[in-house]
């Protein structure tokens, strides 16, 4: 059975209606759940793991725009249900998940007739928007350098010495193209800030600076 928040906004009768009518699949890490230009079946919940959703641009550049965890809605689901357009992301499994799928008809119905589910959805759809808002914020208005920084900073406070991820990852999670990367972190390295390796960034001197932070 599932177990996600979003059915405690429901009363009992149609709570068990919409349990009745979903099932719970497991996914490996990597899996593809959707990809655009697909039609939206469904709200996906997640219920375990992580799932990232991610856009690609005509450059074929790629950046993340936000992650899925344990009791998370996919907002970009929720927009292609109210409008009836395909996606325009797609969605990848980072870490194995197990998910429910509320069918469109069953969403619809949900929509209707429980107000304080279509609070929770709608609330839900606007926190992901602001954050969505200051992911452009940052993207159109801040240096690259400085996101970078910032975003191997925020790994060093959390411990994390060597990250193990390519350029190229790096680059889909700020949305810049992988030679950009590799540029600006051979300048750090050079700040005897990082070390570099294949496939492995060592956070030599950020460590240190995260500390004093």
């Amino acid at each position: 059975m599932a177990t996600h928040s979003i059915f405690d906004t429901l009363g009992d009768s149609l709570k068990q209606e919409a349990l009745s009518g979903i099932g719970v699949m497991q996914f490996p890490a990597g899996q593809v759940l959707f990809s655009a230009g697909d039609h939206c079946r469904g709200l996906p919940l997640v219920l375990r793991g992580t799932v990232k959703v991610q856009m690609t641009g005509v450059s074929g550049h790629s950046i993340v725009l936000y992650r899925m965890g344990a009791d998370d809605i996919c907002t970009l689901s929720i927009g292609c249900l109210m409008t009836g357009r395909g996606y325009r992301a797609e969605a990848v499994v980072e870490e194995d998940a197990e998910a429910a799928m509320i069918p469109r008809p069953l969403f619809d119905e949900l929509m209707g007739q429980s107000a304080r589910f279509r609070l929770a959805i709608m609330e839900s759809y606007g926190r992901r928007l602001d954050d969505l808002m200051l992911l452009v914020e940052e993207v159109a208005f801040r240096r690259m350098d400085e996101r970078l920084e910032e975003w191997l900073l925020a790994r060093a406070a959390k411990g994390q010495r060597v990250l193990t991820v390519t350029h190229q990852d790096v680059g889909v999670e700020l949305g810049t193209a992988r030679e950009v990367v590799s540029r600006l972190l051979k300048e750090l390295e050079r700040r005897h800030l990082v070390r570099l390796a294949r496939g492995r960034i060592e956070l030599t001197g950020l460590i240190e600076r995260s500390v004093t932070l």
